[in-house]
């Protein structure tokens, strides 16, 4: 028989003396139900502490405790629901541990969402985090806000954990198969951690002891006693013989394992571990937002469109007069000057586009604090911004944020800008508490600018570079050594000289920059928006040895809407000790430019007439020597048979090595056009094209996306074909997507114009295609290529979509593009296309 808690009962002695055994057995049943109680204590709170150190190794990318207790609640809640139900059968026990945990994590999320002053109810806020919580636990910014996407995972985890190790170590008595759920769940959190964290030593050595102290202690009153107690005298010897022999092969397997595992394992202890995030692809922006400076030209044609509806509180630095109540009038003394506000930070230029390079993490309300820089001014800026008419995924700030309410966001540290993975949607509404930093003016001139590996990228000049710009830049540098004197040079030039307008068509590649710089005035040279100025700012100051960048944002006086006519570009200069500085590069209103010829000339191309070299007199012939005496040699063959045996034999090599590259040029497009699965096929096509180009003279960058590369094969036929035509060739459009660089030629966006006037001043073809003189065929060949360049896309992000008959008119595009370039081509090119050696070398 057993008692209640499942141990064998003590039956009393029979007759006279079971009363005095009843009494006996009462009064040391408490003693030893309080014993075996105490007993049973070490190992639920071992598997507590256990996933508590869990909870606390993870916890240290978080901002704050409060996961750590978060985590610890929920180990001491699954473990206790084990240990309140072990009367209960089995499988009654997980439906009960199953719904404490859905009430202790409904008010955890509840909790942490009000804490983050998260919109939505507890439902819209659990299905957010339930669809959710992985990928932005694993991509959110260092430290973590508690929030209920990130909670999520843990806290169930947590759970469970306790849950599996509380009920098969107690209910079944497996104590070290018991331990495995928590040292699983820390092993997960120190992968989690990964290098973002210093090594967790002493929480491992707790972890250890921890387990071992949960071991020693035994539970109930089982310790000392002998399993083979009771046995006949031969049978309790083989047992004990066989536990012996147990015993001592398990130790020599630990031994074994520690000596075997443990260099391996010491030597991991410096090594840096992997970090799970580069797995994960963290939040990006939409084609949209990835160049927001072309969308300044339609602003600036539309500008009244509410964009934002901004309030702005703003208070100085310590000991200065404090920023007025939010909810006060701000008086006629209070400071109304514009303030900055940015939407996107553009880094990177390839000679045809400025691009966000930003990487974004998910960030809660808090986001990471830098230092200011020395002596410099920081004024603390509040604005409660609602969104009106601004779409895209950027979400407008004043640098530098530190604290954002209202909405979830994802924080570059680098650019200081901020992203809502969800998109922007009419009627949002969030507050931004930023950091806005003024470097001392006093500094500026003595300044130097970073060099090296760090800011190579800010000072990368793509191929390309017109010959005016480089002599421009030069010409502004030469008298200027100071990094700061040579960023006003730039500054005051670009200020001095061109004229800011609103219908200027937009385009910042290397063609639109030399037109804007140096085109005649009366075809719309010299004058440009906002993103000209600030283009060419920055690849001026490229040239010159500065780091910079483009910056995209808003100007806001006061309180009130902010309009697409507010929308604006400037460049910034990265100084070192300072950060980075703005610099305003447009005219004074009041200020007529100046004709960039007064300060500026382009390098004569022919030699001044004083310069004109001296003649140099021709060589007379050699007189001709008299033939030798005597007549041709008689032995020996002709001089005329020699030189045509090795003319011939020169002629069949040429003709044999010839007839090789065609071959083997034939082979390559065979095996690029008609093996492999679709996708390869598709790519074998593209790779046809490119090298058509390449053969062309139009060779391909490998920084250019698969658009913009069709773009160029477009325009590389329709100049083939205008060359051949006796026309003109059409100039090269502001962008990868326009068409003509002409005054009336682009579009307000920088896409390709459409009627007569879409390619610019030339004139082309009836669709606005950039092509001089194209034909409908050309127009279908165009979209073909398009297409194309869709398809290779398709296939390198979703590999294994595509079909044959994708693949069948990839070929046919393929095809009739190669053809259609090499028609244009002279007739001795196109005999030497199919022999050139090229395609069999160049990288596939």
């Amino acid at each position: 028989m057993a008692d209640g808690d499942g141990t064998p009962a003590t039956a009393g002695p029979a007759g006279a003396g079971g009363g005095g055994g009843g009494g006996r057995a009462s009064g040391g049943g408490p003693v030893r139900a309080l014993v075996r109680g105490l007993r049973a204590v070490p190992l639920p709170l071992a598997l507590i502490a256990m996933i508590g150190l869990a909870g606390a190794v993870l916890g240290r990318v978080y901002a704050g405790p409060l996961l750590t207790w978060l985590v610890l609640g929920a180990a001491v809640g699954s473990v206790l629901v084990s240990v309140a139900a072990r009367r209960l059968p089995s499988w009654l026990v997980a439906p009960v541990s199953v719904l404490a945990m859905v009430g202790w994590t409904a008010w955890s999320l509840r909790f942490t969402a009000a804490r983050a002053e998260l919109p939505g109810s507890l439902v819209e806020v659990t299905a957010d985090a339930a669809a959710n919580g992985i990928p932005r636990l694993l991509t959110a910014m260092i430290p973590v806000e508690p929030a209920p996407d990130t909670v999520l995972v843990p806290l169930v985890a947590a759970w469970l954990a306790g849950l599996a190790g509380a009920e098969v170590a107690m209910r079944a008595g497996r104590v070290l198969l018991g331990y495995l759920p928590p040292v699983l769940l820390y092993a997960a959190a120190l992968y989690v951690v990964g290098p973002n964290a210093d090594p967790a030593i002493g929480a491992t050595l707790a972890l250890v002891a921890v387990a071992v102290l949960g071991l020693v202690v035994p539970e109930r009153g089982t310790a000392g006693a002998d399993p083979a107690a009771g046995l006949a005298p031969g049978v309790r010897a083989a047992v004990r013989a066989r536990l012996a022999a147990a015993s001592a092969a398990g130790l020599a397997v630990v031994v074994g394992l520690v000596a075997l595992l443990g260099p391996l394992l010491a030597g991991q202890v410096d090594g840096r571990p992997v970090d799970p995030r580069r797995y994960v692809e963290p939040p990006q922006v939409e084609t949209l937002d990835e160049n927001p400076l072309i969308r300044i030209s339609g602003w600036a044609l539309n500008p009244g469109q509410q964009l934002l509806d901004v309030r702005t509180r703003r208070s100085g630095p310590p000991g200065a007069v404090p920023a007025p109540d939010p909810g006060a009038d701000p008086g006629p003394g209070a400071d109304a000057r514009p303030v900055p506000i940015r939407l996107a930070v553009l880094s990177d230029y390839d000679g045809v586009t400025w691009r966000v390079g930003a990487t974004y993490r998910n960030a809660g309300r808090i986001l990471p604090v830098t230092a200011p820089a020395v002596d410099s001014t920081v004024q603390t800026v509040r604005q409660e911004i609602t969104v009106a008419g601004l779409s895209g995924r950027l979400l407008p700030a004043v640098a530098t944020p530190r604290e954002v309410t209202g909405a979830r966001v994802a924080y570059d540290p680098t650019t200081g800008t901020l992203i809502r993975p969800e998109g922007l949607t009419p009627g949002l509404r969030y507050s931004v508490t930023s950091a806005m930093e003024t470097p001392d003016a006093n500094l500026l001139g003595t300044a130097d600018v970073p060099a090296g590996e760090e800011v190579a990228r800010l000072l990368r000049v793509a191929d390309g570079m017109p010959d005016p710009l480089r002599r421009l830049a030069a010409q502004l540098a030469e008298s200027n050594g100071a990094p700061y004197a040579r960023a006003t040079a730039v500054e005051q030039f670009l200020a001095e000289h061109y004229r800011l307008v609103a219908d200027a068509p937009s385009g910042h590649a290397y063609p639109n920059l030399n037109f804007f710089l140096f085109g005649p005035r009366n075809a719309g040279g010299q004058r440009g928006t906002s993103e000209q100025f600030a283009a060419a700012f920055a690849v001026l100051g490229r040239l010159t040895g500065l780091p910079t960048r483009v910056v995209v944002g808003f100007r806001a006086a006061g309180d009130g809407p902010v309009r697409a006519g507010d929308a604006y570009a400037w460049p910034e200069v990265l100084f070192e000790g300072l950060g980075w500085v703005p610099f305003d590069p447009l005219p004074r209103p009041d200020e007529e430019p100046r004709p960039v010829e007064e300060d500026f000339r382009p390098a004569p191309e022919d030699p001044p007439p004083s310069e004109v070299p001296e003649p140099t007199v021709e060589p007379t012939a050699p007189p001709e020597q008299e033939a030798a005496p005597g007549g041709p040699a008689d032995s020996g063959p002709s001089t005329a048979l020699l030189v045509g045996s090795g003319t011939g034999g020169t002629a069949l090599l040429v003709v044999a090595a010839l007839l090789t590259l065609l071959l083997m040029r034939r082979a390559l497009t065979r095996t690029r056009l008609e093996r492999g699965d679709p996708g390869q096929r598709i790519a074998g096509a593209w790779r046809e094209v490119t090298d058509a180009l390449r053969l062309a003279g139009h060779p391909v960058g490998g920084d250019l996306s698969a658009s913009e590369v069709a773009v160029r094969a477009r325009r590389a036929v329709a100049d083939a074909r205008a060359r051949m035509s006796g026309h003109t060739p059409t100039a090269a459009g502001p962008s990868p997507g326009t068409a003509g660089t002409g005054p009336e030629g682009t579009g307000p966006e920088g896409t390709a114009g459409t009627g007569p006037e879409g390619a610019g001043p030339e004139g082309t073809g009836p669709e606005g295609t950039g092509m001089a003189g194209s034909t409908t065929g050309a127009v279908g060949l165009d979209a073909r290529v398009d297409e194309l360049a869709g398809l290779l896309n398709r296939t390198a992000f979703a590999p294994g979509t595509a079909t044959a008959e994708q693949a069948a008119r990839a070929v046919t595009t393929a095809g009739d593009y190669v053809g259609a370039l090499r028609a244009a081509r002279p007739w001795w090119r196109r005999l030497l296309w199919s022999v050139r050696p090229g395609p069999l070398r160049w990288p596939r």
